[in-house]
């Protein structure tokens, strides 16, 4: 018998998350249960890109996902060569633009699925209203304390803190500079800006 994941009620991209780790595992057949036809899509180009076949079956609102090993090559983003150090700049405390409440939930699962990656960036910039987050959002902080513990440098806009009158209350990271934050950017090969 499969080993079955319960991730129903679970929002993107947890039940993906949950899967790649079985497949990280070494698990060759498990089921993914959710409750939403984009888990369900997004489940089965998982499964597609790591070699895999799924197959999905519905049942009250419920679907179950069965992965298998097919056998053919893998083309999973392992396999593929890494583009070297990257960073992430966050200049504002939400992700992309168009409501800020969804903005604020997309930075939380940005963070989240970032920490939950084997590459990790080098580090991880705040300038503007995105260092509100270090300071403010404990989901953030704590997906942020993971990293720099597994060597992602954290690095904070003092001047921006003190701009907000929120210095004194920063959670994680290093208060830096202009200069610094640039400094990390002009080496990286990548900067991922938010």
């Amino acid at each position: 018998m499969s080993k079955l994941i319960d991730a129903k009620g679970k929002n993107c991209p947890i039940p993906v998350i949950l899967a790649k780790k079985e497949i990280e595992g070494g698990e060759s057949a498990f089921v993914v249960e959710v409750d939403n036809q984009t888990a369900v899509r997004n489940l089965e180009k998982l499964a597609g890109s790591r070699g895999f076949t799924a197959a999905t079956e519905e049942k009250d609102g419920a679907y179950r996902v069965s992965f298998s090993k097919n056998g053919e090559a893998c083309c999973c983003v392992e396999a593929e060569e890494k583009g070297g150090s990257w960073v992430v700049f966050a200049g504002r405390d939400v992700l992309g633009s168009g409501d800020d409440e969804l903005g604020a939930n997309l930075i939380k699962m940005y963070f989240y699925t970032i920490a939950q990656e084997n590459e990790l960036p080098s580090a991880i910039l705040f300038m503007n209203g995105g260092v509100r987050l270090p300071v403010f959002n404990e989901q953030v902080v704590e997906h942020l304390r993971d990293m720099q513990n597994r060597g992602v440098e954290i690095l904070v806009c003092g001047t921006c803190l003190n701009f907000f009158g929120i210095a004194d209350k920063l959670q994680i990271g290093t208060v830096s500079n202009m200069f610094d934050i640039t400094q990390r950017m002009l080496y990286a090969d990548k900067v991922v800006s938010l």
